[in-house]
């Protein structure tokens, strides 16, 4: 039995800066690695079944994990069933990419226990086919990221803490997508100018979620009182970097939804992960 960690991540900021010929959007972003983390128990047993327990609200055909272990498929050269139980910590539909950090770490481990010897480059690549974000959990770095988020930049970030809070809401990311006031010529950056002036970086779809789910809005608020919140991806889950003068206790215990105070990684625990 192996169990590992999950990690969630953070967009400190995100741009759309323009729109490709294939309908998809060319994105500018930071992935922020944070110590909000799932936990995944991986139990090798005789039949080639794959199980997934802990997440029953999920079809299996849909399930990224079960995705990304039917990619590992035809490299494994030692295969055997999977039963696979989660510990979720990371709510869905967030913004905070639980769902492909689940499928990076079960590339990851898998890829070690049927001994399919892929690299984490090929790895990466395929976990490019179940989500844009994927690879960035696969690398387990800290990253500017560009192209639709798979063309990473890895990056060193200073130590901080976040207040996230998670607002009682599912959005709809090809509803926000479709909006037509949606900003999607955002002019390029660089990590270089986001250094200097952090605070010129927003997220594109903050005004749009806010504007389309009261519970964005109401967080947003909240946490604008103490700091200067932003939206993770397309929401929901907005943040505040923590800073010296905050009373941290009250902002957590008075928030108008499900708070939770994380501290940035500089790499993720499965980085030099050894299952053999």
């Amino acid at each position: 039995m192996i169990r590992v960690p999950s990690p969630a991540k953070l967009n400190l900021f995100l741009h759309i800066t323009g729109r490709r010929e294939d309908g998809y959007h060319e994105l500018q972003s930071i992935f922020q690695l944070i110590d909000l983390t799932d936990w995944l128990q991986f139990t090798q047993t005789v039949d080639l079944d794959i199980s997934i327990a802990g997440l029953d609200s999920v079809d299996l055909e849909h399930n990224l994990i079960y995705k990304a272990i039917n990619l590992l498929k035809p490299y494994a050269q030692k295969i055997s069933g999977l039963l696979i139980a989660i510990e979720k910590n990371i709510p869905m539909g967030a913004g905070l990419g639980g769902g492909s950090s689940n499928a990076a770490s079960t590339l990851i481990v898998v890829n070690q226990l049927w001994q399919c010897g892929l690299t984490t480059e090929q790895l990466a690549a395929l976990g490019l086919q179940l989500g844009a974000d994927v690879p960035v959990f696969v690398h387990g770095r800290n990253a500017w990221a560009e192209g639709i988020g798979e063309q990473l930049t890895f990056i060193d970030l200073d130590q901080k803490q976040y207040i996230v809070l998670k607002p009682d809401c599912f959005i709809s990311t090809q509803l926000l997508f479709s909006q037509k006031p949606l900003t999607r010529n955002t002019k390029p950056s660089t990590f270089c100018a986001y250094q200097l002036k952090p605070f010129n970086f927003g997220n594109n779809f903050t005004a749009l979620a806010a504007s389309l789910y009261p519970e964005v809005n109401e967080a947003l608020q909240y946490l604008n009182q103490f700091g200067t919140a932003k939206l993770t991806g397309t929401g929901a889950c907005v943040f505040a970097e923590v800073t010296r003068n905050m009373k941290i206790d009250e902002i957590l215990a008075h928030s108008p939804c499900k708070a939770y105070l994380v501290n940035s990684l500089d790499e993720s625990p499965l980085r030099h992960l050894q299952v053999m």
